[in-house]
């Protein structure tokens, strides 16, 4: 069977990797290291995944009785920041990419969830204004 995705969750993505292509141009103007977009695109893939586990965790968390999804989601929330660590710590240690950059593509995920009121008219169009509980925009 095949499954929709959530509408928030694509407009998260969305938000993400468009400022991927933005701080990526910006990257382009003012520096050509390729250290430099390699960081910031393990960062960006980071903020992707991370998004969706999050979705994942709480999508999962709120069917369960309340102290079990306060614990699921603390051991869901270490491990994602686990990976984070450990992601930006394999960066620092063989210099493949920069982690400085790395960090500016997970903070994508930050950025789009502010965005997402602007991304989800923006794909909604001017005929349906309204957020997938009934709030209008």
């Amino acid at each position: 069977m095949k499954r929709k995705i959530d509408p928030t969750l694509l407009e998260l993505w969305l938000g993400i990797l468009a400022y991927g292509a933005v701080f990526e141009a910006a990257l382009l103007f003012f520096s050509r290291k390729p250290a430099h977009s390699i960081g910031l695109w393990i960062g960006v893939f980071l903020a992707v995944a991370g998004a969706f586990h999050m979705w994942w965790s709480l999508d999962r968390g709120l069917d369960l009785p309340e102290k079990e999804a306060v614990k699921s989601m603390s051991a869901q929330n270490i491990i994602r920041y686990a990976v984070l660590v450990a992601a930006l710590g394999a960066l620092m240690y063989t210099d493949f990419a920069d982690p400085i950059f790395a960090f500016c593509g997970y903070m994508g995920m930050k950025v789009s969830a502010y965005l997402n009121p602007l991304i989800h008219r923006i794909r909604a169009g001017k005929d349906k204004q309204e957020i997938s509980d009934g709030t209008a925009l």
